[in-house]
């Protein structure tokens, strides 16, 4: 995934704001998780939908018809930084309400939910 875009700087939400939207309006938000397969067996959060970023080339060129770009969109990965990717290239898509989760899911577990597995 080329990245244009990747000097802009992008929104940022907290674990802690992340488990807030999670209880309150998840219909209203679009939940996106890029992590692989093997990852999500590990570790997960309800309401997210997976695209991988290793299978860029099959949901990319569906991406509008996948994800609305006009409801805010979350994206988590592991630590942030595969979906900080991810977040440019949806903005660079016309996205417009796009929002990293700053440190993932690992965050997620250690000041949210322990029960989340870390790996």
């Amino acid at each position: 995934m080329s990245n244009p875009f990747s000097t802009q700087p992008i929104a940022e939400i907290t674990v802690k704001e992340l488990a807030q939207l999670l209880q309150e309006t998840p219909d209203d938000i679009q939940f996106v998780d890029v992590r692989e397969p093997p990852e999500l067996e590990i570790a997960s959060l309800p309401g997210f939908q997976n695209l991988p970023l290793s299978e860029y080339a099959e949901w990319s060129g569906k991406i509008h018809t996948r994800l609305d770009v006009e409801k805010p969109t979350v994206v988590i990965c592991h630590h942030g930084m595969r979906s900080a990717q991810m977040c440019h290239w949806l903005i660079s898509q016309g996205f417009v309400q796009v929002q990293n989760v700053a440190g993932g899911i690992d965050a997620y577990s250690r000041l949210i939910d322990p029960s989340v597995p870390r790996y």
